[in-house]
């Protein structure tokens, strides 16, 4: 199929990815087109190639205007004619038609011996920076170590290994690859610069290029490339060379394999090794005995891209941390000549000139907001305290991950400080003055710290000076975590656990349930779970204390024939959570997705469509921090709050607080939920009363292995409650409990306006 087709036959509905430039040159992905000729110019002027010259008839066309219409790309609309026969679509790919290979592929000779030590240790330092690697053995290992391709040709003669190495790269990737790289398993390879050697150099040339090594007794000028340091072969060079083989092994005796594959290349293709071709060089280093990478410095050592010999795995996972270090250095080098020479100079050219450059150079400017509200606040802190707290109160300890925030960012500025000014002036840290911090968004963390600082000069004098530092924790290493496929429009199972003590609250529950979910038709089912102590089980039959909540499920079925709300009774002593969903889980399908609620829940659509998009099966789980309200009592006393104010409250979240110590709200599919408490079997039998000291959420935490999301949901609101605490669970779930009683009374402003309305009224 000629490329005269393309255009011709592009179609909209077609998988076409299509960058125009001058005439008709494509860059194309993957194209469909229907087997056929035709009779387009533009096409023709593809096939015929006279674009790709830099003079003749197509190009002098070009200038003088007379072939611009010949050049001009359109797009033929598709009609589908029913007379007409359907022919048949072909699918193919542009890479393959052109003949677009790719760049390098490595082959890494071993041996059953070494193969499980000095193999793998190429394959976890290296191998996964190359498109493809294989690894070549003469016997194959009783056991393959697992994510490696090991190809073994049954002769550990190591010519025989060679000649077969060579003889399955050619047919099998010799039409796929433009270079091929040989090295043994005691080599370690530099990747990233391996592969920018090979993208310089020039694939259509035969190139027989690495270490160049005398042949025994060195009387002739050809020279063969050493195999422990690695050696290149390009595709052309290995096709010449393929039909030769079987005469070089029968031919030519040696020992070394490199020496036979030299030998092979000098006498049958005229060719010798090469180090520098094309003012490229290939760079190698050859280690001393008990060599310590860490000590090594030279410039041929930092710069080579292989090293020789590697004696263990340690030193080659050795040989890898020093690299990655040298790379890093140098990565960080590059960037700092970036930001000071090229961005620098640049700003010249600009509106602004160099009042336009923002510190540090190379960073996003700082976030500049359009009103008021947007203005991201200062905090203040000094070593031992910090005057912005969680919980609302003015000045807390420093402690935790701020304190160690706080310490990290004094030695950095003191060291940043002592490599600006050294050997002149020597500085050591006295106090923090004054310490000021704001995360930006779009750059990172600012600091301004001022320093008391005792300056030392190199006579000996000191003197204490204050100075103002500003630094920047810029955000890096930003990383994008893959995520499944989730859809808003999956079935959510409301449950909800109901004791004798909450059932005034089931009221509430159902108005909001049926005004939010069954009015709007949202999918969504609910079923009770009545929890009955063993006092009102045996009463059930006589006085049922659910009576009412039943009543008002009827009257629900009643008002939507379709509806169906079903529930379940259960009796024990204790209701432990993780009791409660083993009933529930068997009474469900496996891909059911939970949302476990509790009576002062209020049901709506944008907390139902975040529950099943946070909730992933077999991947994420989601617990969402609800918004509880302050006490009515303490938040207005006795003043009754406005109808306005109530709803501008309400809306704006500020009569009360995210309550984190409270995880009765979660949402996940019942599958995750099994092979959690399967995993958690074993730990039961040793100790049965590890249910009832459990939630769900220590259920996943411990034994899911999933991620478990918990963040603030705003549209999940409840009203205040004082709620019951059961004594007869873990000292931690009590704990929490009396925790968000305390919490949910008021914040500290209304605690101590109330506290102090009180004084004020007893002393009175």
């Amino acid at each position: 199929m000629r490329l005269s087709s393309f255009l011709a036959l592009f179609r909209p509905a077609l998988p076409l990815i299509l960058g125009l430039s001058l005439g008709c040159s494509l860059s194309l992905l993957m194209v469909s087109w229907t087997q056929g000729d035709t009779e387009d110019s533009c096409g023709d002027e593809l096939g015929n190639g006279r674009r790709f010259l830099g003079g003749g008839e197509g190009h002098r066309d070009s200038r003088d205007g007379a072939g611009d219409a010949d050049f001009q790309p359109r797009i033929v609309p598709y009609h589908k004619d029913p007379n007409k026969p359907h022919k048949k679509v072909l699918t193919r790919y542009i890479h393959t038609e052109l003949g677009i290979r790719e760049r390098l592929l490595v082959g890494v000779l071993t041996s059953r011996a070494t193969l499980n030590t000095l193999a793998v240790a190429v394959n976890r330092t290296v191998a996964h920076h190359f498109h493809r690697t294989f690894f070549f053995t003469g016997l194959r290992s009783p056991k393959v170590p697992h994510g490696m391709t090991v190809v073994a040709h049954g002769d550990d003669r190591p010519v025989w290994l060679m000649y077969e190495t060579v003889r399955h790269l050619h047919q099998h990737y010799g039409s796929e690859y433009d270079w091929f790289l040989l090295a043994q398993d005691d080599t370690y390879m530099q990747a990233d610069r391996l592969s920018e050697l090979v993208g310089h150099l020039s694939a259509g040339q035969d190139l027989y290029m690495g270490r160049a090594e005398e042949f025994i007794g060195g009387e002739e000028k050809a020279r063969y490339c050493h195999g422990g340091y690695g050696y290149l072969l390009s595709r052309s060079l290995l096709a010449r060379l393929q039909p030769h083989l079987d005469t070089c092994r029968n031919d030519i005796l040696s020992v070394r394999p490199d020496e036979w594959l030299g030998r092979c290349i000098i006498d049958y293709l005229g060719m010798s090794c090469v180090e520098v071709h094309q003012e490229m060089t290939y760079r190698y280093f050859e280690l001393g005995k008990n060599a310590d990478p860490e000590r090594e410095d030279s410039p041929e050592f930092k710069n080579a891209f292989t090293v020789h010999p590697v004696s263990d795995p340690n030193l080659m996972y050795r040989l890898h941390k020093r690299f990655s270090h040298i790379e890093l250095e140098w990565t960080y080098l590059q960037i700092q000549q970036l930001q000071q020479m090229q961005i620098s100079n640049l700003s010249d050219l600009t509106p602004e000139g160099k009042a336009g450059v923002t510190w540090p150079i190379g960073i996003n400017p700082p976030f500049k907001p359009r009103t008021r509200f947007e203005v991201i606040n200062w905090e203040y802190f000094t070593e031992e305290h910090i005057y912005s707290c969680v919980d609302g109160s003015p000045k807390c300890e420093l402690r935790g991950v701020n304190r160690a925030d706080v310490n990290a960012i004094l030695e950095i500025a003191v060291e940043r400080l002592n490599e600006r000014y050294q050997p002149q002036l020597r500085f050591r840290k006295r106090r923090l003055l004054n310490g000021y911090r704001r995360f930006d968004p779009t750059r990172g963390m600012e600091y301004i710290l001022d320093l008391a600082l005792e300056a030392y000069t190199q006579k000996g004098h000191s003197q204490v000076i204050a100075k103002r530092v500003n630094l920047l924790r810029p955000l890096s290493s930003v990383e994008i975590i893959p995520m499944p496929y989730v859809t808003e429009a999956t079935r959510v199972q409301v449950i909800l656990p109901v004791t004798a003590q909450d059932q005034d609250f089931v009221g509430n529950f159902l108005d909001m349930y049926v005004m939010n979910t069954l009015d709007t038709h949202d999918n969504v089912l609910l079923t009770f779970l009545f929890i009955y102590d063993p006092f009102d089980a045996q009463r059930v039959s006589q006085t049922d204390v659910f009576a009412g909540v039943k009543a008002m499920i009827g009257e629900v079925e009643k008002r939507y024939g379709d509806v169906k709300i079903p529930w379940i009774s259960v009796k024990t002593e204790v209701p432990s959570q993780v009791k409660l969903m083993d009933i529930i889980s068997k009474k469900h399908p496996v891909d059911t997705l939970f949302f476990l609620a509790s009576v002062w829940t209020e049901v709506n659509a944008d907390f139902l469509n975040r529950c099943r998009m946070n909730s992933i099966s077999n991947w994420q789980v989601f617990f969402p921090i609800h918004f509880q309200e302050y006490n009515p009592a303490v938040l207005y006393r006795d003043q009754q709050p406005s109808a306005a104010s109530s709803s501008a409250a309400s809306e704006s979240l500020r009569d009360g607080h995210f309550d984190r110590h409270v995880f009765d709200e979660a949402c996940f599919y019942n599958a995750d939920y099994m092979t959690a408490r399967t995993k958690m079997a074993a730990d039961i039998l040793d100790n049965e009363e590890l249910l009832e000291s459990m939630d769900v959420y220590d259920i996943f935490v411990r034994y899911s292995g999933l991620h478990v999301f918990r963040a603030v949901e705003p549209a999940l609101i409840q009203k205040y409650v004082q709620r019951t605490c059961n004594p007869r669970f873990s000292e931690d779930i009590y704990h929490r409990c009396v925790l968000s009683n305390l919490e949910g009374l008021g914040s500290r402003s209304h605690l101590a306006m109330a506290l102090f309305e009180q004084e004020q009224a007893n002393s009175t």
